[in-house]
């Protein structure tokens, strides 16, 4: 049985779609990337995955409970990293997780040797005791998903996890998110525009366009779909989601973009 799932999961804001019927299943234990140009749907769809966007018509479940009759349930057994920075920069990273455990009622017991084990998995142990001010922005990233971890979620859902981050940071963000799946059978949703980051993560891709998946499936065979000796995951978001020219998206969404940027040093 899939561990998630959406069945013409829909949202409009007034006359615009901003996803239409969305269906799809990801099996527990995957890496599922949800790709696209900016206004696509991809942080829309997300956010009603993670109750925190009621659908305006259809449904999701997170091991069999409704997103929309069960959403307390649900977000007990999600975690979420959103694209923009989300840790407190006046809290040490301790602290910041320490907060985390108790809004997620991590046992008193328990406390103490989760966000140490988190902030170890993560490679942050050396850095427990610092303000998150002074983190770059890998380390940020990092202790995000170090976060989210903590109560242990069957589904990890990152909102483009490496957005602002230099090539090596980008890098050590993936090593980490391959070694969650590998440790603790975490099933790990993320959206993001870099299909370098998706031909390295996922599994299984859905390419959105203008609010409906365009194609599903594998990374190889999407490229395999296309007929084309050599064909790169770029070439497969060219062609099913428009010319690469629509993937720049709205001022708002660059300035959005840029901001995180900045904020992740």
């Amino acid at each position: 049985m899939p561990i998630l799932e959406t069945r013409e999961l829909t949202r409009q804001f007034g006359t615009l779609v901003a996803v239409n019927r969305l269906t799809m299943s990801v099996e527990q234990g995957e890496i599922f990337g949800l790709l696209g140009p900016n206004g696509a749907g991809k942080s829309t769809a997300i956010k009603m995955m993670t109750t925190l966007l009621p659908p305006t018509s259809g449904d999701a479940q997170i091991a069999g409970y409704s997103v929309t009759r069960h959403a307390g349930q649900v977000r007990r057994l999600i975690g979420y990293v959103p694209q923009m920075v989300s840790a407190d920069g006046t809290l040490s990273g301790y602290e910041n997780l320490l907060i985390f455990a108790k809004l997620y009622d991590v046992p008193r017991r328990e406390r103490e040797k989760r966000v140490r084990d988190a902030l170890a998995f993560m490679g942050l142990a050396d850095a427990a005791d610092q303000l998150v001010r002074t983190y770059s922005g890998g380390m940020i990233r990092r202790l995000e998903i170090a976060q989210s971890m903590l109560h242990r979620p069957a589904v990890l859902f990152l909102d483009e996890p490496t957005v602002g981050l230099d090539p090596a940071a980008r890098r050590l963000v993936w090593e980490h998110v391959q070694q969650l799946r590998a440790d603790y059978g975490m099933t790990i949703f993320l959206t993001t525009h870099l299909m370098e980051e998706a031909d390295a993560l996922c599994d299984h891709v859905a390419i959105m366009h203008l609010g409906n998946v365009a194609a599903m499936g594998t990374p190889a065979a999407l490229k395999a779909s296309l007929a084309k000796e050599g064909a790169t995951l770029d070439d497969v978001f060219i062609h099913y989601s428009g010319s690469a020219l629509e993937s720049g998206g709205t001022y708002r969404d660059a300035a959005r973009a840029r901001r995180t940027a900045r904020r992740l040093g």
